[in-house]
């Protein structure tokens, strides 16, 4: 079954590249291992000199049944309709992602990176929230969604 995505991960693509542009310049700037909170502020500090606004630690409301709870999380970094969660450890694993994609699924937010400081070389992940089905997908570096059941607006796989 194809489903047509409101929100086509490409229209990001910009954003998403300009973002792990500045976290590779913080990384370089930094180098690897140190405590998250300091690639956070590092990483902000980048966004804005590249003339992205973006948000640290960003109250974001959640939803149940398309209403807004009174309970919000703490988002990392959020840029417009993007959810950056950055780690510091030796490898992404599964609680990593599980933690993205509860943010993904409460804000209804379309994009959401993992970006780990925590090797010599910076890791980074890319995903796709799809409401219809309530779950995230990974997106190769061109914003690909890497399942070929799903579909963007124009109907390219």
């Amino acid at each position: 079954m194809n489903y047509i995505l409101k929100n086509s991960p490409k229209n990001y693509k910009d954003t998403v590249y300009t973002i792990i542009g500045a976290a590779m310049r913080v990384h370089s700037e930094l180098g690897w291992g140190l405590l998250e909170p300091i690639y956070n502020e590092a990483l902000h500090i980048e966004l804005l000199d590249r003339g992205i606004g973006n948000e640290q630690e960003k109250l974001l409301p959640c939803y149940y049944r398309n209403q807004k709870m009174d309970k919000s999380y703490r988002m990392d970094i959020v840029v417009d309709d993007i959810i950056v969660e950055l780690k510091s450890v030796r490898e992404i694993i599964p609680a990593h992602r599980a933690q993205l994609f509860n943010y993904l699924r409460l804000t209804k937010k379309p994009i959401g990176l993992i970006i780990n400081f925590g090797q010599q070389s910076l890791q980074g992940e890319r995903y796709a929230f799809i409401e219809d089905t309530n779950e995230c997908y990974l997106l190769d570096k061109d914003m690909n969604l890497l399942y070929p059941e799903y579909a963007d607006e124009e109907g390219e796989r």
